[in-house]
């Protein structure tokens, strides 16, 4: 976790599973649209123009994933997870209960640049090299995700105008210590700061509703 600013984490928010791979790229594209209306208006040279709202950001991620020095297939841990990402949700229900018949939501956080709850649009995979029985242990992903819930408006916050941290944090589905740190004291390093004030045996194992009690950093 120590290094998460390289590292990119996209989890599934209906299993709360993620996956973990590096990832620092040279450059990164977020697309973003509005859209706008014509009424062509009689007696009129120009045509009137009304907002129609803004249209959700699109992320495309290139990620590598590598298994070569465990030997372990590359699709159990990594590449199934990515295709589930589009693979409908039986559980997943709207307010009043009833099937959506959808995917999961997931969120994609990357250190201090972006953390952001989107669908899955589209994944393309490339195995790239396999052990002498055929098993994969190398793999290309090109994913496209499509921004649902803006938490980070694509941009790290100055922590310097951050104020002194809540005293306490209720763990919603998928979020991760990291994050958290990130979110309270403007660095995802700090995550051991909260493991140890909650002695959490295992910083990785948090559940939905579990509370976080959060003191400021010493």
């Amino acid at each position: 976790m120590a290094d998460s600013v390289s590292r990119v984490t996209i989890t599934n928010l209906s299993t709360n599973e993620s996956i973990t791979c590096p990832f620092n790229p040279k450059e990164l594209s977020i697309s973003k649209s509005v859209t706008w209306q014509e009424d062509n208006v009689a007696k009129k040279d120009v045509s009137h123009w009304s907002f129609g709202g803004g249209n959700p950001a699109s992320l495309p991620l290139d990620l590598l994933f590598d298994t070569t020095d465990s030997g372990e297939d590359v699709r159990k841990k990594y590449t199934n997870f990515l295709l589930g990402l589009l693979e409908i949700d039986e559980s997943k229900t709207d307010d009043e209960g009833n099937p959506l018949n959808e995917p999961p939501d997931c969120r994609v956080a990357w250190g201090q640049f972006m953390s952001f709850v989107a669908i899955t649009e589209k994944v393309d995979l490339t195995y790239t090299f396999f052990l002498s029985d055929g098993t994969p242990v190398r793999a290309k992903a090109n994913v496209t995700f499509r921004q649902k819930k803006d938490e980070t408006d694509f941009a790290g916050q100055n922590p310097t105008t951050r104020t002194e941290a809540r005293k306490i944090w209720v763990v919603c589905e998928g979020e991760t210590l990291d994050w958290i740190a990130y979110r309270e004291y403007g660095n995802p390093a700090h995550w051991r700061h909260i493991a140890d004030t909650n002695r959490l045996a295992d910083p990785k194992d948090l559940r939905a509703g579990q509370v976080l009690k959060l003191v400021p950093l010493p």
